[in-house]
């Protein structure tokens, strides 16, 4: 994927991206910031640039987990173009980066001229229930281990870098976990060579390495998107 860009705005017709470029403004994500809580009313949609955003979920008084990611190749929002207002998650910016933010309003007025755009989000929202429905699964049947690579992968995806700041208990709380695990499973993926871990910095050595100890989610659901989505345009 290009960098600085947003793989479903560079997938839209040029002049529906040209428009909807036109109504948005560029952000800066921060980590830890709270894009979006459950119950509140959408404000705006956002489409990364780059960074990381997780999609929490909670239940009965239990930390939260993590049941999606959201990064440059997808869009925080994809509510509105359903005609829902509310979101059911927490949004949480889970590494720094810059995004295109688009005021609600005019995110359904876009949707409301732009066919482009409305295929696009239809496509993508079907990518989101598959990514929802491999989660849950995931989480019930794969150790933590493989379910571990899997989360860095998408990470790396989505963040564009072979580093990521992450702590073990923040990794641990988003996977539903505990820390000990997460401890355990990077020690070992350090070991035989695949990651560095050192102060909250996690880099990435051999991606091919951790690939082949991630689950089949991994794969799974690339080829959704795949399948879905067509590849980025080379201009």
């Amino acid at each position: 994927m290009p960098p600085n860009k947003n793989y479903l705005i560079e997938l839209l017709p040029s002049a529906d991206r040209q428009r909807l470029l036109a109504a948005c403004e560029q952000v800066e994500l921060r980590r830890s910031l709270a894009l979006y809580v459950p119950g509140q009313s959408i404000g705006h949609a956002y489409f990364p640039i780059d960074g990381a955003i997780s999609l929490l979920t909670q239940l009965d008084g239990h930390p939260p987990m993590q049941v999606d990611m959201v990064g440059r190749e997808g869009m925080l929002g994809i509510q509105l173009a359903l005609g829902v207002r509310q979101v059911p998650v927490h949004a949480l910016v889970l590494g720094d980066g810059m995004a295109w933010r688009l005021d609600a309003a005019a995110m359904r007025r876009e949707l409301a001229h732009g066919a482009g755009l409305r295929h696009c989000l239809n496509r993508y929202i079907s990518v989101c229930l598959s990514e929802f429905a491999t989660a849950a699964g995931c989480q019930r049947f794969h150790a933590l281990a493989p379910r571990l690579a899997r989360w860095l992968l998408m990470s790396l995806d989505r963040l564009g870098s072979i580093e990521l700041e992450m702590t073990h208990e923040l990794i641990a709380n988003v996977l539903g976990v505990r820390r000990e695990g997460v401890t355990e499973s990077a020690l070992k993926f350090q070991a035989d060579g695949l990651i560095r871990y050192a102060r909250g910095r996690v880099t990435v050595l051999n991606r091919d390495g951790l690939e082949t100890r991630s689950c089949t989610c991994y794969a799974a659901s690339k080829r959704e998107y795949g399948r879905l989505l067509p590849p980025m345009p080379s201009t």
